[in-house]
């Protein structure tokens, strides 16, 4: 059994790399795929080694996904944050250093995890009864204040709500796993579309380790993560926002908070399914399919699989970005960028039919058209936090 388990753990780092440095192939897409599976991969596979493969695969997603953000400036949600300090480091020829940050901000992100994990869930079980009946009005404030920390308000709250409409029409279309098309529009077919209009040069990078100051970044992260793990609807992209605001940073200390925020988003999100039952992202929904409630033993499984996995990704980012840094100008992105488009198409039309191809299509072009405008790309997630907030209320 410990060996199957471990290769189940090193199947699932090497999917996360696969992910992570796939522009347009977000882990909550690879989740949706998977759910859509369950019934026969449960056929063939042990339940216990598929929540190891998933588990090991998110969290290497985490360390992998800020390469193709900072080297291409194709990013998912939760990396969007990065592409400006990233772009800004890369045009100085520091792009290293920016890849290096995010990636010491997510290994700094499984320590803490594994530091918090058993207190928090004491602390968890005691407010989550009050939290519960309050959750659409924590929603709307959080929503209210990620809207007020941007320049055009007006514009930012108008993406939030017609992603938000998009979102709660797409779930009553009753089309089989309305969810992937929907994400795959907003954050994957939109954003390739756009990359491939951006022809990146990338010019000649050095190869030097950052210094900063990492804990004012390390205590934002750990005050927001976990409010946006817990909160459905939410991710790191917002975690990131609101850690900024509690401790201000340069731009190289924002880069190891995204880290940061990013991978403990996702591990608190396997907390919290085994807590309070709930899903906040594609993993923990895939795992939720495969096994609904979690057991002590089940929870302490993927708490060791997130650290072995965090520490063997961290060495792993670091060797990929030496290479990608070096190799970086060879790349066609344009070619690469039209065969995910083509991939993610067929994935959509194979899975979710005719109703599903015309959710992507929607989604699409209202993520081109919210990627044009000067707003972050996290008020996208209103596809996903307003339908929530309507289904708590209503």
């Amino acid at each position: 059994m410990l060996i199957q388990i471990i290769i189940a753990i090193l199947l699932g780092i090497l999917a996360g790399i696969f992910t992570g440095l796939i522009p347009g192939i977000h882990i909550n897409l690879i989740g949706a795929l998977l759910i859509s599976l369950i019934a026969k991969l449960l056929f063939q596979i042990p339940p216990i080694y598929l929540i190891v493969f998933i588990t090991a695969m998110a969290i290497t997603h985490t360390f992998l996904d800020f390469i193709p953000s900072i080297l291409l400036g194709c990013p998912d949600t939760d990396t969007e944050l990065s592409i400006l300090p990233g772009h800004n480091l890369l045009k100085k020829g520091e792009a290293y250093e920016a890849i290096i940050l995010t990636t010491q901000g997510s290994l700094a992100a499984i320590f803490i995890f594994i530091l918090l994990a058993f207190p928090s869930i004491k602390l968890i079980a005691k407010i989550q009864p009050i939290i519960q009946g309050i959750i659409p009005f924590l929603l709307i404030a959080v929503s209210i204040f990620l809207i007020l920390t941007e320049k055009n308000k007006l514009l930012a709250l108008k993406i939030f709500l017609l992603t938000g409409a998009l979102g709660y029409t797409s779930s009553l279309l009753n089309s089989e796993q309305s969810l992937l098309p929907l994400l795959t529009g907003l954050f994957g077919t939109s954003m390739l579309i756009q990359s491939i209009k951006n022809k990146t040069i990338i010019p000649p990078q050095k190869i030097t380790k950052p210094k900063i100051k990492k804990l004012r970044s390390l205590l934002g992260a750990t005050i927001a993560a976990p409010l946006c793990s817990f909160l459905p609807g939410l991710g790191s992209g917002q975690a990131a926002i609101i850690g900024s605001s509690i401790s201000n940073q340069n731009q190289k200390e924002f880069l190891f908070l995204l880290g940061a925020t990013n991978t403990l988003v996702m591990a608190f999100s396997f907390l919290a399914l085994y807590t309070i039952s709930r899903t906040r992202t594609g993993a923990t929904v895939a795992i939720k399919e495969i096994m609904g409630i979690l057991s002590p033993q089940i929870l302490i499984l993927i708490i060791l699989t997130i650290l072995i996995s965090g520490i063997i990704s961290f060495h792993i980012t670091k060797i990929i970005s030496l290479h990608a840094i070096k190799k970086a100008h060879k790349i066609n992105y344009t070619k690469l960028s039209i065969g995910i488009l083509i991939f993610l198409t067929l994935i959509v039309l194979l899975i979710s039919g005719i109703k599903g191809f015309l959710i992507l299509i929607i989604s699409t072009l209202t993520g081109i058209y919210a990627l044009k405008t000067p707003v972050k790309k996290t008020n996208m997630m209103g596809c996903l936090i307003l339908p929530t907030i309507i289904w708590y209320l209503f």
